[in-house]
């Protein structure tokens, strides 16, 4: 069983970018995947300001990623970059912490306008960490995303298709890296 890790870069506990995160969490565990979910608003904020690399909360969310198989990133889109709070763990991550591991970036921001910031600024961060592949990202913009935190968002059908494909795309990559293996009895004839 592949595990997956969903890391959410929002700054708040309610927010468009946490839905989709838990949207996709959701079709990957009915799909029988091992699915853990990381909140970066809830580690330490001292530890990522100061860049405590020891800080317990900083170790334990590193190995969680180090032992996920793919990675869903969840951000929101300020200033045609993602959050800030998502930047400072991304910067605390060891160079290869994304090494082998397939991506699927999440990003929600106020207008289309917005979608080319995971291009321009998120994919070379995943990159440089290692990614082996990252896959097109699922962009949603706030009328996509209709509601309020205090209400609740809902998600577009069309947001919904598309992150549905997402997770598609995800399980094939999956799939693809499963290692090959030769049944028993054709190994057995190969090198009788």
């Amino acid at each position: 069983m592949y595990s997956v890790l969903t890391i959410t870069g929002s700054p708040a506990a309610t927010s468009r970018s946490a839905l989709l995160a838990q949207t996709v969490a959701q079709q990957l565990a009915r799909d029988g995947y091992a699915v853990r979910s990381l909140h970066v608003r809830d580690l330490p904020a001292e530890a990522l300001l100061q860049a405590d690399f020891s800080h317990p909360g900083i170790v334990g969310a590193v190995r969680q990623l180090a032992s996920a198989d793919a990675v869903v990133i969840a951000t929101p889109i300020y200033k045609a970059a993602y959050s800030g709070v998502l930047k400072a763990f991304l910067d605390l991550l060891p160079q290869t912490s994304l090494q082998g591991k397939i991506v699927l970036p999440l990003a929600t921001g106020g207008s289309p306008a917005h979608l080319l910031a995971v291009d321009y600024a998120l994919r070379p961060v995943l990159h440089a960490l290692g990614a082996r592949h990252i896959l097109g990202a699922v962009y949603a913009s706030d009328a996509q995303v209709s509601g309020d935190a205090i209400t609740g968002y809902r998600i577009s059908p069309e947001i919904a298709d598309r992150l549905q494909a997402g997770v598609r795309e995800l399980n094939a990559g999956l799939a693809a890296s499963r290692p090959r293996t030769i049944p028993v009895d054709v190994r057995e004839r190969l090198y009788a």
